[in-house]
């Protein structure tokens, strides 16, 4: 009898990677967060006008985000500005939405 395959430690590590990756975008004010986002860098007053929601509320959603690397931010003068970081998100989303 043959042993079956097991996978290498690195592909689990990319897949428990995926799998945080998309716990962060399975939450739809998230999901739009990185819609507005496909089409360029936004700051968090345009993030906030388009979803209208709270600012805290908002900046939670987006720390979230932030904090699986999925956005990056960076601050000019008073103003904080969010892009997506992995493309792959967003082909991600792409799939679900022809699903």
């Amino acid at each position: 009898m043959t042993k079956p395959a097991c996978e290498p430690p690195v592909v689990i590590e990319k897949l428990e990677e995926a799998v945080e990756v998309l716990k962060a975008v399975a939450h739809p004010i998230r999901l739009r967060i990185i819609e507005l986002l496909e089409s360029g860098e936004k700051s968090v007053t345009e993030i906030l006008t388009c979803l209208g929601m709270q600012q805290a509320y908002t900046s939670q959603q987006l720390n979230i985000l932030k904090s699986k690397g999925i956005v990056t931010a960076r601050r000019q003068g008073n103003q904080v500005y969010y892009a997506v970081a992995r493309p792959s998100v967003i082909k991600v989303i792409h799939c679900l939405r022809g699903a």
